[in-house]
């Protein structure tokens, strides 16, 4: 049997960076890490890649054992390697993230699992390179919600156009002009007005829209015009 007997040997690991919208504020969900080094710590939810098993079956393993979320699609993101990220052992870990809508999950997270939803403003340090993992994620989505309706996926079915500016405004750490934003959303012809109103804010109520999924594969606007160019993107 051929070996590679003279290459280093070191572990796989899989962390997942977990973001989510309640309508209000853009948030990521942590977990105290179970184990030393950085016993108790904030982390991301992690773990080795087992035997016999594939990446993204670990990903997904990993995210149900320590949050009970199942069923939440899951894109690679990045391999983080640097030698001394881990002071155990070497050990290269894969990021993953999802965007979910949280008040859709929220059956499935219970207290059992002691994972805590934090606004993304608001986050505690993390582990070793995961505030690095973090940080990339996010530069990731900003990049890739300019070109696509990313950013739809952690919305409701029915949403309001204040939910919407919430969200971007939390993605992309700025204040945005809300006449202008609201203008440029619904110029964009990407959205369905409903009849039915949210009225848990104010009497008058904000109209309830749905986005038109038969248009916005093909009719998609550059999102990155909604952003205020003399913004600073933290």
């Amino acid at each position: 049997m051929t070996g590679y007997t003279e290459q280093y040997k070191m572990l796989i690991a899989v962390d997942c960076i977990i973001f989510g919208f309640d309508g209000e504020l853009l948030k990521i969900l942590l977990i105290k890490r179970g184990f030393e080094p950085e016993k108790d710590k904030w982390s991301l939810m992690g773990g080795f890649v087992k035997e016999g098993e594939g990446i993204d079956d670990a990903a997904q393993h990993i995210l149900t054992s320590l949050t009970g979320l199942s069923g939440v699609y899951l894109e690679q993101l990045h391999a983080f390697g640097s030698p001394d990220r881990d002071p155990v052992e070497r050990t290269v870990s894969i990021a993953y993230f999802a965007l979910i809508d949280i008040n859709k999950y929220e059956k499935q997270l219970n207290e059992q699992f002691h994972a805590e939803w934090f606004p993304i403003k608001e986050k505690p340090a993390l582990i070793f390179d995961h505030d690095k993992m973090v940080e990339t994620a996010k530069t990731y989505i900003r990049n890739k919600a300019a070109h696509n309706p990313l950013l739809f996926e952690l919305l409701p079915k029915k949403f309001t156009i204040p939910q919407v500016q919430n969200l971007y405004e939390g993605i992309y750490n700025i204040q945005i002009d809300n006449r202008n934003f609201i203008r440029k959303l619904t110029a964009a012809g990407l959205l369905i007005k409903l009849a039915e109103k949210d009225k848990s804010n104010s009497k008058k109520g904000a109209f309830y829209f749905k986005l038109d999924r038969k248009k916005y594969k093909t009719n998609f606007p550059n999102l990155l015009s909604f952003i205020p160019k003399t913004s600073k993107i933290k």
